[in-house]
């Protein structure tokens, strides 16, 4: 019958202590009315406790700071800090000691060593210290390994290692919204909720727009000539809480042409949210690139680049279009205007307009006429390609407010 031999005690003992802020000690309340038996004893008792607040004693609070006593909840965008010590618990010098950490995920294995020399030697009673860090970018388990090899007096090479398991938790759920104006602007609404379980102090959330786009936050307003943030003075958001977040992508004027008519789909931006929890710890999450799919406007686009908002009745007001040829063709177009039982247009229909090449544009000046008060709608705009011998309708383009001329109109 075979026998295992014993195992091996090693000369060295390997110590691993995650790093992170302390927590407040909370102790359990004990308490009875004065007729009881114990009368004042266990109050008391709560009042001379120096972790309890004065005046607090049976409110579970306390004034007292706790070391965790296991690596905790460990959230994705956090620091991962660890403390690892190696002392030779021997009676004799031990040579060549090599401490390796690797940190295994799903996906890869990251070496967090902060250096791979070896110690020439370590005496009885010492120990070799190291301090690691990893911004962690996955969810799901994660495995720190930790390997230490070393030579005994005797020559014999020594190994052996330690695994420490613990899980990287969602610490907020980050949905997108795209919204498509009539211009080129893309609006961005972004929902962000605290997943955990305490509060955080939202430091900054902003967006990071692609090459072609400026961005301008819409999650303020000017109260008092001053500036203030539409969520208040207090940047916290509790447990569960969603905050919804608001932006105006604009193309930049070398890229507003071809902004308008990218079709399929469009690199946005991405969103950097950084946020403090309880005792400061700091975390930090960009999202991957925003996509949204582009609007289809069709071979030609027809958009309005200044239109008034209330007119006259009865009198000749002013409106600007702008036509995009979004096709890959040239086209030859003429532009036809039909009268509504409201709305009337005051010039020459079928207007040569002439050619207009791809991805190209024209500004045309309209002038029309109400006879109908009330909210109106333009319609009737027709444009007519002569080389394909296709019209191109366009109705309710805007609508304007006509009043009665006896009413000023304030500009």
């Amino acid at each position: 019958m075979e026998v295992n031999p014993p195992k091996q005690e090693h000369l060295l003992a390997l110590k691993v202590m995650r790093l992170t802020k302390p927590t407040l000690f909370t102790n359990i309340p004990v308490t009875c009315e004065e007729k009881d038996l114990p009368g004042d004893l266990f109050n008391q008792l709560m009042r001379d406790d120096p972790s309890t607040v004065n005046g607090a004693e049976v409110l579970m609070l306390g004034e007292m700071l706790t070391l965790p006593q296991n690596f905790g909840n460990i959230f994705l965008g956090e620091t991962f800090s660890s403390y690892i010590s190696v002392h030779n618990d021997s009676s004799q010098v031990v040579k060549d000691i090599l401490v390796k950490a690797d940190l295994q995920t799903s996906s890869q294995r990251l070496n967090l060593s902060a250096s791979n020399a070896a110690v020439a030697e370590l005496k009885p009673d010492c120990c070799i210290d190291d301090v690691i860090h990893h911004e962690v970018k996955e969810i799901g388990t994660h495995i720190l390994v930790c390997a230490v090899s070393y030579t005994t007096q005797a020559g014999e090479k020594m190994y052996f290692r330690k695994f420490f398991k613990f899980q990287v938790l969602k610490p907020l759920d980050v949905k997108t919204k795209f919204y498509n104006a009539e211009t080129d602007e893309v609006f961005l609404e972004a929902q962000i909720q605290n997943m955990t379980t305490s509060p955080m102090f939202m430091e900054k959330v902003s967006l990071e727009p692609s090459i072609m786009y400026n961005v301008t936050e819409l999650n303020s307003v000017i109260q008092a000539g001053e500036c203030v943030s539409t969520f208040g003075s207090r940047a916290y958001l509790q447990p569960m809480d969603t905050r919804q977040y608001l932006y105006c992508l604009k193309p930049k004027k070398e890229f507003a042409e071809k902004a308008g008519i990218i079709k399929g789909v469009t690199v946005i931006g991405k969103l950097d949210i950084v946020w403090k929890t309880n005792l400061g710890e700091r975390g930090r999450l960009q999202t991957s690139q925003l996509q949204r799919m582009a609007p289809g406007y069709g071979d030609v686009r027809l958009s309005l680049e200044a239109i008034p908002d209330t007119v006259n009745l009865e009198e000749p007001f002013h409106i600007t279009c702008k036509i995009t040829n979004c096709s890959e063709r040239t086209m030859d177009l003429v532009l036809e205007m039909c009268n509504t039982n409201s709305i009337h247009w005051c010039g020459i229909s079928g207007r040569q307009l002439g050619k207009l090449h791809p991805s190209s544009s024209l500004s045309l000046a309209l002038t029309l006429l109400s006879s109908v008060q009330g909210l109106q709608s333009i319609s009737g705009l027709r444009l007519t390609d002569t080389f394909l011998k296709r019209t191109y309708e366009y109705d309710d383009i805007a609508q304007v407010c006509v009043v009665s001329s006896a009413i000023k109109v304030e500009s």
